[in-house]
């Protein structure tokens, strides 16, 4: 199953390690810092249109959305009650 990160972008679900608020989340010097760093190192992926809301982190890269942390977060634990898990 694959998980919509809006404007028709889609990653494994598979692959999700975490989801998180990113207005919440960067209000924190460490994570500010984190983000920048992966940033500069290329592993942001912006899927947002430029207005980011929500971040996805996988074991290889950081994705941003524009859709609600916990819209993305329904969409996974839909897919995982419907299919017993992964």
């Amino acid at each position: 199953m694959f998980l919509h990160l809006g404007d028709g972008y889609m990653i494994p679900s598979k692959e999700v390690v975490l989801i998180g608020n990113l207005e919440s989340t960067t209000s924190s010097e460490i994570t500010e810092e984190f983000m920048e760093i992966s940033d500069e190192e290329g592993f942001i992926v912006d899927y947002s249109g430029g207005n980011p809301r929500s971040f996805v982190l996988t074991g290889e890269t950081i994705y941003l959305s524009m859709i609600s942390s916990k819209t993305l977060e329904d969409r996974v634990d839909k897919f995982t009650e419907e299919n017993g898990g992964y």
